[in-house]
């Protein structure tokens, strides 16, 4: 192929990151699902389910949207909660268009919007504002909003309801008109960059979610021990970490009875992610205080802000 061919190919197909951002459950995680047609972030009704940066692709005609979903800006309170908006920053960092997505369910609060600009201020990128969730939201909030967003981006928001698609077209579109021209970054058919296991390991994790309350989710890390991927059925064992010991108890249940009936939800989702089916294993296992430990969080295979390294 000759060089003017290479450069006819680069200007005629764009790609890049897309980012999104907002506060712990604004719908970041639901919106990519919706897009690239895949359960691939965990989504549950509470705050703070997403614990790191989950990629999303999306392959349109001559287009390629490499979706960033990240966890949510807030006031860090531990090691964990800073090695969180550090990916959420890292991510702001890499993106070619940003998508702020907002939770209108409820109006704007000044020490939400001051968290949210100062996470804007951070990128060069063409930024994007998504009303969220306008389906169960009052109108008066939903222009709370769109007037906020005016003042302070200067920009039309698109009104979505990110659970049914509503509005995604045109959200989707805009993203598409603002990616930078250039080759695609990855093959046509994939859809995500991280591995089967992470994938396998969120869904138990958003299982936990769904079936416990109060501190055991918040407190629950997992990581796959063993992937048997020649064995039929499919053996996976994974180990569900918890901070304290009193915690392990309360997610076994009693006589195996809780996690038992988290084991048998979680592997039904992974037989269906996976289309196979699986024989699952969970091993609960303290790991005091993971969340504010440095060394705990590196072995799980978060990356701590620089000055959380030492």
């Amino acid at each position: 192929m000759s060089q003017s061919d290479n450069q006819r190919s680069e200007e005629e197909t764009r790609a890049g990151y897309v980012t999104f951002v907002g506060r712990p459950n604004a719908g970041k995680s639901t919106l990519l699902n919706h897009l690239v047609g895949e359960h691939l972030s965990i989504v549950t009704p509470k705050a703070q389910t997403t614990l790191q940066r989950v990629t999303g692709i999306l392959t349109l005609d001559q287009d390629q949207l490499i979706f960033l979903d990240t966890p949510g800006i807030l006031e860090a309170r531990d090691l964990l909660q800073r090695a969180m908006l550090g990916a959420a920053h890292e991510a702001l960092n890499e993106a070619d268009v940003v998508v702020l997505v907002v939770d209108t369910t409820t109006p704007p609060r000044d020490r939400e919007t001051e968290s949210l600009m100062a996470a804007l201020q951070e990128t060069s990128a063409p930024v994007l504002a998504a009303l969220n969730k306008v389906d169960s939201a009052s109108v008066e909030a939903v222009e709370a909003w769109a007037g906020w967003i005016a003042e302070n981006l200067g920009i039309e928001p698109y009104r979505i309801a990110a659970i049914n698609g509503d509005g995604t077209v045109e959200l989707l579109g805009a993203m598409r008109e603002a990616l930078p021209a250039g080759p695609l970054l990855y093959p046509e058919d994939q859809l995500a960059t991280d591995t089967v296991r992470f994938f396998v390991a969120e869904l138990i994790r958003e299982t936990i979610f769904e079936q416990f309350h109060q501190e055991i989710p918040y407190s629950v890390f997992c990581q796959v021990g063993e992937f048997r991927e020649a064995q039929e059925p499919l053996y996976v064992q994974v180990d569900v970490y918890v901070e304290r010991k009193s915690q392990k108890g309360m997610l076994i249940g009693k006589k195996g009875a809780a996690i038992r009936s988290v084991g048998e939800a979680a592997r039904k989702k992974i037989e269906t992610f996976l289309e196979r089916r699986v024989y699952l294993e969970l091993w609960v296992k303290p790991l005091r205080s993971w969340r504010k430990n440095r060394a705990h969080l590196r072995d799980l295979g978060f990356r701590l802000p620089p000055n959380d390294e030492a």
